[in-house]
C-alpha cells in the first residue's frame, strides 16, 4: 500500500522547492502525481493540512478522482480550506476522519487593490472559485448548491462525528464495529445472545452432563483400585 502524505501549506510546483529549501512541510501538484505508483496499485492519502493555493488543490483533487487505482483518504489532524477539497478525492475508496480531526470549508480569499471596477471584478471572480469548490463537496454529500454556500459563508469547523453525519466522511478511524445479530420472530419472546450466556453461566451444568461426570469419576476410581492405587 502506498502512502501520500498531504501535509502543510498546499502550494504550487513553483514555490514547492522553495519550502523544501527552508524545511517547511509543504504539498504541491507535481509532488503527489510523484508518489503516484505506476501500477495504479491502491494509496492511501494521510491529511493533516490547514489549505492554501486553490488552484494546487484542484489539481491535486483532480489528479486523485483521475487516478485509476483505488484511493483512500485519511484525515489524521486537520483538512482545512483547499485541503478540504483534496480529501474530496476518495472516490474508488473510503473517507476516513481521526476520532481527534477537524474538516473546515469556507469561501476562498485574496487580496487585491484598485477601484471599485477592480473590487466588483474581484468578487464575481471569488464567487466562481467558490462554486468551484463546492463541486466538489456537492459530489461526494449530493448537498444542494444552497446549502453548500451555507456552509462555506459561516466557515464551518466539523469534528469526526459530524463530517459522518453530514456525508462528508464515511468512518471514523478506530470506530468498534458491533456485530448485529439479525431475528425474524414475532410475538415470541427472545433474548439476545448476551443475555444467554450469562444466564446459562449461572445455571452450571445441566443434569445429563453431571451424571456423565460422575460415571466417568467411579470408573476411574475402580480402574485406580484394581491396579492397587488408593
Amino acid at each position: 500500500m502506498t502512502k501520500i502524505h498531504v501535509k502543510g501549506a498546499i502550494v504550487s510546483d513553483a514555490h514547492q522547492r522553495f519550502y523544501d529549501w527552508i524545511g517547511i512541510d509543504a504539498t504541491s501538484p507535481s509532488k503527489v502525481s510523484n508518489a503516484l505508483p505506476s501500477d495504479k496499485s491502491n494509496v492511501d492519502v494521510v491529511i493533516n493540512s490547514g489549505g492554501g493555493d486553490v488552484f494546487a488543490g484542484s489539481e491535486i483533487y483532480t489528479t486523485l478522482r483521475d487516478y485509476e487505482g483505488q484511493v483512500t483518504v485519511k484525515i489524521v489532524g486537520l483538512a482545512a480550506s483547499a485541503a478540504s477539497v483534496i480529501a474530496m478525492a476518495a472516490s474508488q475508496g473510503k473517507l476516513l476522519i481521526s476520532p481527534t480531526a477537524q474538516l473546515m470549508m469556507h469561501n476562498v480569499s485574496t487580496y487585491g487593490g484598485g477601484d471599485y471596477r477592480d473590487f466588483e471584478h474581484t468578487a464575481e471572480v471569488l464567487k466562481s472559485a467558490n462554486k468551484s469548490i463546492a463541486n466538489a463537496y456537492k459530489a461526494r454529500t449530493g448537498k444542494s448548491d444552497e446549502e453548500l454556500k451555507a456552509v462555506m459563508d459561516k466557515e464551518t469547523w466539523l469534528n469526526a462525528n459530524s463530517a459522518v453525519e453530514q456525508g462528508f466522511a464515511d468512518e471514523i478511524m478506530f470506530a468498534e464495529k458491533e456485530e448485529l445479530s439479525l431475528t425474524a420472530s414475532f410475538g415470541s419472546p427472545m433474548l439476545s445472545g448476551d443475555a444467554i450466556e450469562k444466564i446459562l453461566s449461572m445455571m452450571g451444568e445441566p443434569e445429563e452432563v453431571k451424571h456423565e461426570n460422575v460415571l466417568l469419576a467411579e470408573a476411574n476410581f475402580r480402574l485406580l483400585k484394581l491396579k492397587g492405587i488408593n
